[in-house]
């Protein structure tokens, strides 16, 4: 968070916080809603000025309900999430991945995919959403802890993969650590893994899970339509 805004919230800590203003689409791309309807459906304004965006994207977190806003000075502007506090990005060489304000991932604690197709991502900065145009370079990019490229794993099942499943009564599958090595290649665990064991490359072993698109929010702790007390 930018210096003058920790400066701003000390001088002036009884800002009442606003609510409505602010959204954050799939893509990660924030909406103003000058109408401050953004906790309904309304698609908002897109921001152009660069400055503005980068200001925003600095001094962007979470609070303890779960709700993430954009610090305005000493002002708390709580934003509505089309799909999750992070959109997650792959850079371009290294397959790593990284968050919609420019946030390096180095902590990938857990995988769900929901029953709308979509990849979410527990960070060491908090949920994402893998966004869409990724999806498939990360799937393809994760390995069980056999060595098993995830993808093939999956079709190999006598349900077919990714087809016609009932995605939240899949048994949960474990997936090496997914770790962009400096040379800018993932590199997957080797062999057999156990939970909190560390891959060569120092990524831990976690989970793919299978989960409703509705229970997303419940499930990695955020809130989408954010409101005062």
């Amino acid at each position: 968070m930018d210096v003058n805004v920790i400066a701003a919230i000390s001088r002036w800590p009884n800002v009442p916080d606003v609510f409505g203003w602010l959204s954050l689409t799939e893509r990660g791309e924030w909406r103003l809603h000058p109408r401050g309807d953004a906790l309904s459906t309304a698609v908002g304004e897109s921001i152009a000025n660069p400055q503005i965006l980068q200001f925003i994207g600095r001094n962007y977190t979470g609070d303890e309900e779960g709700r993430w806003y954009f610090q305005n000075g000493p002002q708390k502007v709580f934003v509505r999430l089309d799909a999750a506090p992070y959109i997650l990005r792959t850079t371009n060489e290294t397959l790593g991945l990284r968050t919609h304000n420019g946030l390096d991932v180095s902590d990938v604690r857990g995988w769900w995919l929901d029953d709308d197709g979509r990849l979410y991502a527990q960070t060491e900065h908090g949920p994402g959403l893998i966004a869409g145009r990724d999806l498939a370079a990360v799937l393809a990019g994760l390995y069980t802890v056999e060595g098993e490229r995830l993808m093939d794993a999956l079709e190999g099942e006598p349900d077919g993969g990714l087809g016609d499943i009932e995605l939240p009564r899949r048994e949960p599958i474990r997936v090496a650590g997914w770790v962009a090595a400096v040379s800018g290649r993932v590199t997957p665990t080797s062999g057999a893994a156990t939970s909190g064991q560390m891959s060569p490359a120092g990524g831990a072993a976690t989970l793919l899970n299978f989960c409703t698109a509705a229970a997303i929010p419940e499930i990695l702790g955020f809130v989408r339509y954010p409101k005062g007390d």
